[in-house]
């Protein structure tokens, strides 16, 4: 008897958000100008290799994953919009109050999704509740012209990312190996089945 077992798109989507919040906020931090590396990432891991884990997630009927990674990924192909849609004469360049607000809903968004982590792994709500964070601290920054808290907030998305990197990764060698080499701080099983990134 032939049995499908479908892979997990998870660590491909918390791989392709956390490599590309790292290098994005290693600009936010002041380490280097924007460029087309961060752009590229945007696009094609942060972005796309996001989209597709979001419909990965559908076919396994995990709503949380494909909600996230779709989401995430289409954050991050609207924000290489927002810098690229001006150079190309298509678009005015948006003002910083309006990209703070812009970064506010997506806050929002993100407190929303912590609370579904909440049964969850450790790792997994520390990288929503870091997320949320991020999001607060680049919203106000952008709002006030705070260059010393977009600064911070940049030292706090390289942990941020770090941390989705750490999950793509204990997912991937967890399972590979099957037992744990990363400890991700597992949910009590009476409390939850599995977390919604891996349902």
């Amino acid at each position: 008897m032939h049995t499908n077992k479908l892979a997990n798109p998870g660590p491909l989507g918390l791989m392709g958000f956390g490599m590309t919040t790292v290098l994005l906020n290693l600009h936010n931090a002041g380490f280097f100008p924007l460029n087309s590396a961060i752009i590229s990432m945007g696009i094609f891991f942060g972005g796309l290799a996001q989209i597709l884990a979001g419909l990965l997630e559908y076919k396994k009927g995990n709503t949380f994953g494909m909600t996230a990674f779709t989401a995430y990924g289409s954050f991050w192909l609207s924000l290489v919009g927002l810098l690229l849609l001006p150079r190309l004469g298509l678009a005015e360049a948006t003002e910083a109050h309006v990209l703070g607000i812009y970064l506010a809903l997506w806050g929002v968004f993100t407190l929303f999704m912590f609370f579904g982590t909440l049964g969850a792994n450790r790792v997994l709500q520390f990288v929503f509740a870091s997320l949320t964070l991020l999001f607060a601290l680049l919203a106000v920054g952008n709002i006030t012209g705070n260059h010393t808290l977009l600064t911070f907030a940049g030292y706090e998305g390289i942990i941020c990312g770090a941390s989705a990197i750490y999950l793509a990764m204990a997912e991937v060698l967890n399972e590979q190996y099957g037992r744990t080499v990363l400890p991700i701080g597992e949910p009590a099983p009476a409390r939850v089945a599995a977390s919604p990134v891996t349902a």
